[in-house]
């Protein structure tokens, strides 16, 4: 399931439509919706695009999405570690291969239950991941991700 995402600035001082967008890839539907409807409360966000299965959100990011098209308006990826068919680990070797104009218009977090230390370690190694954070995903992170990229 896709969508695209655009937003009314929290505190109502500036229209965000088609300022930011969001990609989640979790295998887990429920955080998907969990994602979504937090983004919608903190941001007034109409739509996300989502993918259960990140081999799905790696072709999107690669050949879909709209790249340094993009780059002015701020794109948050949510990536779970922990998933079937491709963990977040893999999906990341991944990425490191697309294009530098793509990967520089996205900020990639890991979005996680995870507490394993050597998680948050690796995580903090990885020049393409802004951040850890952990599940589930609350209206004041999103609010404080979109204020830090404005």
């Amino acid at each position: 399931m896709e969508q695209v995402l655009t937003a009314n600035k929290f505190s109502g001082i500036k229209d965000m439509t088609n300022l930011v967008s969001f990609i989640v890839i979790d295998d887990d539907p429920l955080n998907n919706t969990i994602c979504k409807l937090t983004i919608k409360k903190a941001v007034g966000v109409l739509d996300v695009k989502t993918f259960t299965d990140p081999l799905a959100g790696l072709r999107y990011v690669s050949e879909e999405y709209p790249g340094s098209a993009e780059a002015s308006r701020p794109t948050f990826l949510f990536l779970d570690i922990n998933m079937p068919i491709m963990n977040g680990w893999e999906f990341l070797e991944k990425y490191e291969q697309l294009s530098h104009s793509i990967r520089e218009s996205i900020r990639l977090y890991i979005l996680s239950s995870s507490v394993d230390d050597r998680d948050i370690e690796r995580a903090s190694h990885n020049p393409n991941i802004v951040s850890y954070l952990a599940k589930p995903i609350t209206k004041e992170i999103i609010l404080d991700l979109v204020n830090q990229a404005q």
